[in-house]
């Protein structure tokens, strides 16, 4: 049985400045361009979380030289026909990112390799990234035809495809473009919304070249890619917890140092500025993405519609919204969002029926929630589903109950953010 930790609603606002931890998702894709480039690749501020850790493990079966020295990740590439079939099972653990990107990799590799994971990954869908693949002319197999883990993929020989995405998504969209920098000819692909954008940054910050007209994606095969230095700014999916947190809870001012603001991201903060957050930004210079420093303090909240081309540059911060709403006057609707049943965990149910447990006035949709507020918040007993972003979202929620919170699976915050509790008890010694 899982082991509760108490969460203590210690009755004071949160002050001081802190420094999430990097970007989870520009963190995996540093280490796999690292490992098809030609040359060194040294990552500074890499997230040493579980999920990007599973990455650096899958490319070490690989055949690539990674070292891991505080914080600074060192990959020695020697280009795509340097990877080697990996005589052991790659483990992706919990990570949907790792899963969807390096098949991408490996559809292009000329060996066979096997994929799996936890018990969450093996309910994720892999179809939407498994078929397109094989349109390349790849073979790959799973349970219920490709769907779920474990997945065996014999790559090589691919030839460029033209393709529209069904749904949204930047982990899709990824995976293919990793497939046509492989493949003979150009790859197109065409996305419903745009989504998060890393992928394609970091392409060119790697050497390579990549087009994109209106909604449409194109890349040419055959590139070579050359090692390069990346610094990974903090992840905004990260600071959304502070962020929220600070905004309801008395006497808080929060600043958050050097947080990714990559325009596809940062639906976050024009939502809370929306429902009329205190929030400040001061932008930096940095040569790869963009980044800066975010301050929030306590605000008065009205609750607002979220929906559309929005969801994609939010769709991982929904649950700590979804607490933020709760605390906000009137009702706040969201919608297109049904992306996030295939998350972690289904993460409509699991955030409706555990903020609910506190206390909340929500309701659970087809494609997202509706909230009622300000509605005042009790203790009880939750869970995270094993889902990092849940648990976080339950914590910050603590810190405005009436009593105590006991929390299971709290070790799922070590996904993205081993730091969480700790940077929690920063802000709040004052």
């Amino acid at each position: 049985m899982e082991e509760k930790k108490r969460l203590v609603n210690p009755n004071r606002g949160l002050i001081g400045e802190i420094q999430v931890p990097g970007d989870k998702s520009i963190s995996h894709r540093a280490v796999m361009f690292g490992s098809v480039a030609e040359g060194e690749t040294v990552i500074h501020n890499f997230l040493m979380g579980e999920d990007c850790l599973s990455t650096i493990d899958c490319f070490r079966k690989l055949g690539v030289d990674i070292q891991v020295d505080d914080g600074e990740v060192r990959v020695k590439g020697k280009g795509w026909d340097h990877l080697t079939e990996p005589d052991r099972i790659l483990d992706v653990g919990n990570s949907g990112t790792t899963t969807r990107l390096i098949m991408g990799i490996l559809a292009g590799r000329p060996f066979h390799s096997v994929l799996i994971g936890d018990d969450s990954i093996a309910k994720r869908p892999m179809k939407r990234v498994t078929t397109p693949l094989k349109e390349f002319g790849t073979v790959i197999d799973g349970r219920s035809e490709g769907n779920f883990t474990p997945l065996s993929i014999r790559g090589g020989n691919l030839k460029g495809i033209r393709y529209t995405l069904p749904v949204a998504s930047a982990q899709v969209k990824s995976a293919l473009l990793l497939a046509g920098l492989q493949a003979e000819g150009t790859t197109e692909i065409q996305e419903p919304e745009k989504t998060r954008n890393h992928t394609e940054n970091m392409i060119i910050e790697f050497g390579g070249h990549i087009e994109r007209q209106g909604d449409t994606i194109k890349v040419k095969g055959g590139q070579v890619l050359r090692g390069t230095e990346i610094y990974v700014p903090g992840d905004i999916s990260s600071a959304a917890f502070f962020m929220v947190a600070a905004a309801i809870i008395p006497d808080s001012r929060v600043l958050l140092k050097n947080v990714g603001l990559n325009e596809t991201r940062v639906g976050i903060i024009k939502v809370m500025k929306q429902m009329g957050a205190s929030i400040e930004i001061t932008e930096k210079s940095n040569t790869g993405e963009p980044l800066g420093d975010i301050l929030v303090s306590s605000s008065d909240l009205t609750g607002i519609e979220i929906g559309g081309d929005l969801i994609p540059t939010l769709i991982d911060e929904i649950p700590v919204i979804a607490l933020l709403a709760s605390q906000a006057k009137g009702k706040t609707v969201i919608k297109d969002a049904e992306e996030l049943k295939v998350k972690e965990t289904n993460r409509i149910d699991a955030i409706v029926q555990e903020l609910g447990k506190l206390g909340a006035d929500i309701l659970g949709t087809e494609d997202g929630m509706i909230i009622e507020g300000k509605t005042p918040l009790h203790g009880g007993n939750v869970h995270s589903w094993g889902d990092h972003r849940i648990g976080m979202t339950l914590a910050v929620a603590s810190l405005i109950t009436d009593s105590d919170v006991y929390l299971e699976g709290a070790d799922a915050v070590n996904i993205s953010y081993p730091a969480f509790f700790e940077h929690i008890n920063h802000l709040l010694k004052v």
